[in-house]
């Protein structure tokens, strides 16, 4: 029969591995909770300190060109990356004016999002097998510039912060520079000036209303549509965004409403 003594020691020894599991147990989380908050201190600070570079600094590549290189490679074709990185003012006002009323015909009266387009897509998608986008260049900026092409609700809500980003930290000349230089148009094929030396021998400042209006109406589908040798839908919307233009006329993007 055991003593008093040794059930005492036994209940001591049982109190003291409970309090050392315990503890254990909270060093566990304080670690974890330590290094998450380090990882979210990190990721917020990195991310505002390369979008204030990119204030400034020229994007000459983009996650975008590297996944279509590695898509080219393993489809078996050449890889080709083209881009020419140019100011805003050497891009011709018909190409700014062009990609605003095709794209994004509220870019000087939004902050990144346009709401009332979101809700008329999300309309239209329920109503029709079609699915109809509301980005605007903001968005789409962000994307091209930090980002991955998905669907995913990740991809997304990273696309909403970098876009909430743009739009603090850089002016809307800056983001349509950007936009410009980096956004797809043809396989292999980066920014407006790569494009318009591409499809038609000349740099961007040169482009006719026309041309800027058929590059502006491929940005959609870029991979299969071919402003050199339009079909009859590019021409249709080459001759809808020709109309806003003349009806609007030039974008002012010093002025921001």
């Amino acid at each position: 029969m055991p003593s008093i003594l040794n059930m005492k020691g036994k209940k001591s020894k049982g109190k003291a591995n409970g309090k050392s599991g315990g503890a254990s147990g909270k060093q566990i989380f304080s670690f974890i909770s330590k290094w998450l908050k380090r990882i979210v201190i990190f990721f917020f600070v990195s991310t505002i300190l390369v979008v204030l570079l990119y204030r400034f600094v020229p994007v000459h590549y983009t996650p975008l060109m590297f996944i279509r290189c590695i898509e080219q490679k393993l489809e078996g074709k050449e890889m080709k990356m083209t881009s020419t990185w140019v100011p805003l003012s050497e891009i011709n006002q018909n190409m700014i004016n062009a990609v605003v009323y095709a794209e994004d015909a509220n870019f000087m009266f939004h902050w990144g999002f346009d709401f009332e387009a979101i809700q008329k897509a999300a309309k239209q998608n329920m109503q029709h097998a079609k699915v109809y986008g509301a980005s605007t260049i903001s968005q789409q900026t962000a994307k091209n510039v930090f980002l991955w092409p998905s669907r995913t609700w990740i991809r997304k809500g990273l696309e909403a912060y970098f876009t909430v980003l743009i739009e603090l930290l850089w002016n809307k000349e800056r983001i349509m520079e950007v936009y410009l230089n980096v956004v797809e148009l043809g396989d292999g094929i980066y920014g407006v000036d790569a494009a318009s030396v591409h499809y038609y021998g000349k740099p961007a400042r040169r482009l006719s209303n026309s041309q800027a209006a058929l590059l502006a109406a491929s940005l959609p589908n870029p991979l299969n549509l071919d402003p050199a040798h339009p079909s009859f839908s590019l021409y249709k919307s080459e001759k809808r965004i020709l109309k806003q233009m003349m009806i609007y006329g030039d974008v002012d993007l010093k002025h921001k409403e």
